[in-house]
C-alpha cells in the first residue's frame, strides 16, 4: 500500500521534469526530445563552423532562422531561406519535430540555408 502511495508522485515529478530535461525519461519526454539538425549552406551563404546542433523538437523553423541569423550575424534586412532536402522551404511556424518525423533520415534533420532563393 505504502508503495501505492508513493509511485503517483514520482510519476507527477518525471513527467515535469521531462518538460524541463530531455535527458531523463525519453519515452515521456519524446515530444520534447532534442533532435539533430544539420545545416549546410548552400549558394553564396556564409558556411557555419559548426553544422551539427540539437534543436527541442517543440521549436518552430522560424527560431531556427533567428540562431542562423544571429549565428553569422546577419543584418535583420539580409534575406534568409531554409529549405527541407533541397526541395521546400518550410512554413516558419512549422515545428522542428513535425518535419524531422516527415523528412528525416539517419538520425538528423537537414536544413540548407541561404541568403539569395535557390529551391521551390
Amino acid at each position: 500500500m505504502e508503495e501505492g502511495k508513493s509511485s503517483p508522485p514520482s510519476a507527477d515529478l518525471t513527467s515535469e521534469s521531462s518538460l524541463e530535461h530531455t535527458d531523463q525519461d525519453s519515452n515521456k519526454a519524446t515530444p520534447l526530445k532534442k533532435i539533430d539538425v544539420l545545416l549546410k549552406a548552400t549558394g553564396d551563404a556564409p558556411i557555419m563552423r559548426k553544422k551539427k546542433w540539437a534543436v527541442e523538437g517543440d521549436k518552430r523553423v522560424g527560431w531556427v532562422a533567428d540562431f542562423i541569423r544571429k549565428y553569422l550575424k546577419l543584418e535583420s534586412s539580409d534575406n534568409l531561406f531554409l529549405y527541407v532536402n533541397q526541395s521546400f522551404a518550410p512554413a516558419p511556424d512549422q515545428l522542428v519535430r513535425n518535419l524531422y518525423q516527415c523528412f528525416g533520415s539517419d538520425g538528423k534533420l537537414v536544413l540548407h540555408y541561404c541568403r539569395t532563393q535557390a529551391w521551390g
